[in-house]
């Protein structure tokens, strides 16, 4: 516990940050209008309205924000949810929401706000954290499987259904929902600042690729014990100019991973330049 603290301590003052919750109407519609604005939603509501910020915080869920000299830059939203049905369903923080400023991106906030996620959850007896997101946004699968340690659980193709904010208006709303389990070895390693494992394509036969704005299948060997998939150099910029490019994109990686998961594979992560890395179980 005590370890878990120090490490979230750290990663917020080594970059000017104060992780708190909130839990009063103001802080909560500063928090509900950044998540708007991170979004791109025309309404709070679409991505979460004061009011519902205030029944999570005032019934024990998680919310959190980030201030830099005063200014609230980054928010993350959770609440308690069980895996498996019954008694012995395992009790999780599934993290709903988390968003940084935009323009904010690439400077620790976001993995500071996990680490105070990290310590909060465990300070409450639970083991794990649960969360959902966007295959083809590569940053974010890197950022998930290899700086913080989580593993790939499922595809959920069109887990959301239809969406209109600004970011997901159009596309097909599948997510990967991965698991945070927040005292294994490797990610205690890695939030305690330990070099993030690097993945690469050695070995391995490319399933789908990139050749610019679309991706290509391959037909690897059938014994192939390592692949790669491709996701889109910047999808959300890829929806905006060629809608029709970025749903060709939905539908390969959807097929690819979907398809290997099926056959016996686990994503084993993410590479720096955008590849998936599947390898056959055991």
């Amino acid at each position: 516990m005590a370890e878990a603290w120090a490490c979230a301590a750290e990663a917020a003052d080594r970059i000017g940050l104060k992780l708190v919750e909130l839990s009063s109407i103001a802080e909560l519609d500063e928090c509900s209008a950044l998540l708007q604005r991170v979004w791109r939603a025309a309404h709070p509501a679409e991505i979460a309205s004061p009011s519902m910020l205030r029944t999570y915080a005032h019934s024990g869920n998680y919310v959190a924000g980030a201030y830099r000299a005063g200014v609230l830059i980054g928010a993350a939203v959770g609440f308690f949810g069980r895996e498996g049905s019954g008694p012995d369903g395992v009790l999780h923080l599934h993290s709903h929401l988390a968003g940084v400023e935009r323009g904010g991106h690439g400077q620790g906030v976001g993995r500071a706000l996990k680490l105070h996620q990290r310590a909060w959850t465990l300070a409450r007896g639970v083991p794990e954290v649960h969360w959902t997101y966007d295959p083809l946004i590569g940053r974010n699968a890197y950022f998930n499987l290899q700086r913080l340690g989580a593993e790939v659980a499922e595809y959920l193709p069109g887990f959301y259904g239809r969406m209109t904010d600004g970011i997901n208006s159009g596309d097909l709303t599948d997510r990967v929902l991965v698991v945070w389990r927040l005292a294994d070895a490797r990610v205690r390693e890695l939030a305690a600042g330990a070099p993030v494992a690097g993945v690469g394509a050695d070995g391995a036969e490319p399933l789908v690729s990139r050749d610019g704005d679309e991706p290509v299948w391959h037909e690897p060997h059938p014994a192939a014990l390592a692949l790669t998939v491709a996701v889109p150099s910047d999808v959300e910029e890829l929806r905006g100019r060629d809608p029709q490019a970025a749903l060709r994109w939905r539908h390969a990686v959807r097929d690819a991973l979907t398809g290997r998961l099926a056959a016996g594979y686990r994503i084993a992560g993410m590479t720096r330049d955008g590849h998936y890395r599947l390898e056959v179980n055991g």
